[in-house]
């Protein structure tokens, strides 16, 4: 089971250049036909915009993406390269457009579909979808923010905490790393905290970047 960055959730935002107004949005889809279900929606909700451009990735299946009536090249294809800078997978991104009356040229085009490709990625965040060993680790309230301070180094989450006589964590570890933060917790706490795994998930959680 790979480990891939997918959308952590919808995401849109917006901005207005020269009188032309952009609407950037970005769905999590697990399917082509799921992203083609999100860009027939758009095109539905904005039927009065100038265009309505599009680009999505699948993992292991089709990368797609439509000029919607703006000069080849200019629109899906920069939008397509952001979603590949950003190594996201399924995700569709739709970049509406309503014309303000001055033109924009080629390049203008091409950065102001990049950004709105980016603004929307930047509103939905990013997801890690990889195998994560789900630890169980209590430790004393002495060595809580030290623990912190190592899941973050570990690139972990920590998913709940229990405030008790200890402080109760349940860290997410990418699975490979496991057992190294396991034994660095270990080794900080000259054996004072011990934590174990007690189970692994297949699934995203959000990271940041």
């Amino acid at each position: 089971m790979d480990e891939y960055l997918v959308p952590t959730s919808f995401g849109e935002d917006e901005f207005v250049e020269k009188k032309s107004r952009f609407i950037g949005r970005v769905w999590p889809v697990e399917t082509e036909q799921e992203a083609l279900d999100r860009i027939a929606e758009m095109k539905k909700q904005h039927y009065d915009a100038t265009h309505n451009c599009w680009a999505y990735v699948i993992r292991d299946g089709a990368v797609r993406f439509s000029d919607d009536g703006e000069p080849g090249g200019t629109a899906g294809m920069p939008m397509v390269q952001v979603l590949q800078k950003e190594q996201l997978y399924n995700v569709v991104c739709v970049v509406t457009r309503y014309f303000g009356g001055t033109l924009l040229g080629a390049g203008g085009l091409v950065r102001a579909y990049t950004k709105g490709a980016k603004i929307a990625i930047d509103a939905a965040g990013r997801s890690m979808k990889r195998v994560w060993s789900v630890i169980y680790l209590p430790c004393p309230y002495s060595y809580y923010e030290r623990v912190k301070l190592e899941v973050a180094a570990f690139d972990g989450l920590i998913r709940d905490t229990q405030f008790t006589a200890e402080v109760e964590l349940e860290i997410l570890i990418a699975r490979d790393r496991a057992q190294a933060f396991l034994d660095r917790i270990v080794d900080m706490t000259a054996g004072t905290v011990e934590g174990m795994e007690t189970a692994q998930e297949y699934r995203a959680f959000p990271v940041t970047q």
